[in-house]
């Protein structure tokens, strides 16, 4: 790119997003409470390119991955999918969008119908939005099953004829049935066996490449994330709380919670830092940091003041009080 040159826009823009649901009331005349899900995040991803969503269960990651396909209710902040504001659509025009925008589920059994053969499954996407004649869908599901591994013949057999890697197949191939722009895969490969696992994932590789996909990548597995992803989001308590190019996240993690996180990966360089106790209910929220209370860094400021996330060195994000503008943590200071 020379100097003159803009940098392309962001196929996907995800500004301020906040999803809060009313919490299940214990008694019937009880104050109502939110669960603040998803608490205003915002990132964006380029055309062709990974980003993976990490973090424990329970921080907002498969609720943010419903929200960018408007498949929960948005509180507030704003989608944009290659300029469009997907987050202000409805009716008809949140159909149509949902043929660029495509979802890969965890369980590749719970969400396929066993009650439909698996060309049946793989068809309805270019059913329901009309795409092609009758004798193109056919032939279109032919080549879908070829393009993931399976064989055009295998369209008769229903889910439960199929292994658990065969079924992921299955699940890949309706979702790039449509020909989308952006597929969201939460926890894709959590379900199956190691080995199975790498050949999704090379699967994954192999038709971004050639179909030019970008994949927002959602997983607690940094091992995977590794493998997978140009960036790294770190969600916690339904904030990030870092955001970096992959080298820059794996060789040097800023926010402590990352670094618990990474500490579990044998090899990664990183002593073993055990996290004390429980994340806080996202209904009642502490004050300041919400990582705070299991922070082994945590000082005054950390309990009084909800840090920003702000960059520091080479464009590294974070929202700690105790990272430094140059981006030296304190796990690696040692203090």
């Amino acid at each position: 790119m020379t100097a003159d040159e803009k940098p392309a826009a962001p196929l996907l823009k995800v500004d301020d997003l906040k999803v809060h649901f009313a919490a299940a009331r214990r008694r019937p005349f009880a104050a109502a409470a939110t669960v603040h899900a998803v608490d205003g995040i915002s990132f964006e991803v380029a055309r062709g390119r990974t980003l993976g969503i990490v973090g424990e269960s329970g921080s907002g990651k498969t609720t943010a991955a419903l929200a960018i396909l408007r498949l929960v209710p948005i509180t507030a902040g704003t989608i944009d999918l290659d300029g469009v504001r997907i987050s202000a659509l409805g009716g008809e025009a949140l159909r149509q969008m949902r043929r660029r925008v495509q979802f890969v589920f965890q369980d590749p059994f719970s969400s396929l119908n066993p009650r439909q053969r698996a060309g049946a499954i793989v068809r309805e996407p270019l059913d329901l939005m009309g795409i092609g004649s009758p004798a193109e869908r056919e032939r279109e599901v032919a080549a879908l099953f070829r393009a993931v591994g399976l064989r055009p013949e295998q369209q008769a057999l229903f889910p439960h004829q199929f292994s658990g890697g065969q079924r992921q197949r299955i699940g890949i191939a309706r979702a790039i049935a449509s020909r989308p722009d952006l597929v969201v895969c939460d926890e894709p490969v959590s379900a199956l066996d190691v080995a199975i696992q790498a050949q999704i994932l090379n699967l994954l590789t192999r038709l971004q490449q050639t179909l030019g996909l970008t994949y927002v990548f959602i997983s607690h597995d940094l091992g995977v994330v590794r493998h997978m992803c140009d960036e790294i989001a770190v969600l916690y308590l339904g904030r990030i709380v870092e955001r970096a190019a992959r080298a820059s996240f794996f060789r040097r993690p800023l926010h402590p919670y990352s670094a618990a996180l990474l500490s579990a990966i044998p090899g990664a360089g990183l002593g073993r830092m055990r996290l004390e106790g429980d994340p806080p209910s996202p209904i009642n929220l502490p004050p300041g940091c919400r990582f705070a209370g299991r922070c082994p860094f945590a000082i005054d400021a950390c309990r009084q003041s909800d840090p920003p996330l702000r960059a520091v060195a080479d464009g590294h994000l974070v929202a700690c009080h105790r990272v430094d503008d140059e981006g030296t943590p304190p796990h690696h200071a040692g203090v």
